[in-house]
């Protein structure tokens, strides 16, 4: 029991698959009742944000030290800002709530940490909205996988 717990946890905290993987493999894989999946696939997915929003900066400043890296960094703020900033003006904390909730691909708490960061969202609010975002893609993918799994078991 413990190692599908720890399963589900990573399978959450991954890049690629975050909750949208784990959540169904606790239903389905392991016959975790909803309440417990959605915990599980909730708080694996928010254990890497915290870090990731702590690194991210550190990161940002080392790859500024040289030229190339320099112009990627400028470039790919400059491209953000400029596509998205006035979904941001206009939705203010909801846009990144709704990014991280919509459970697309490119989509989660890995990609809105990384958001948060170039838009230079401190902290101390880019981890509640993260994490309400998370919470509600967890409901969202629970009841989809539910639906699943009631279609065809």
């Amino acid at each position: 029991m413990i190692e599908h717990i720890v399963t589900v946890l990573a399978i959450a905290a991954l890049p690629i698959s975050e909750l949208r993987g784990a959540i169904p493999v606790a239903l389905g894989v392991y016959g975790f009742d909803p309440v417990t999946a959605y915990l599980l696939g909730v708080m694996g997915n928010l254990l890497p944000v915290p870090i990731l929003l702590k690194l991210l900066e550190p990161l940002t400043a080392l790859l500024r030290r040289s030229a190339i890296g320099d112009r990627l960094v400028s470039w790919l703020f400059a491209r953000t800002r400029a596509r998205h900033s006035a979904m941001i003006e206009r939705l203010g904390a909801m846009a990144l709530v709704l990014f991280v909730a919509v459970p697309f691909p490119a989509t989660g708490a890995w990609t809105g940490a990384l958001v948060a960061h170039l838009f230079g969202i401190p902290f101390k609010y880019a981890f509640p909205l993260i994490a309400v975002g998370v919470s509600i893609a967890g409901v969202l993918v629970t009841l989809a996988t539910l639906g699943v799994i009631t279609l065809f078991f």
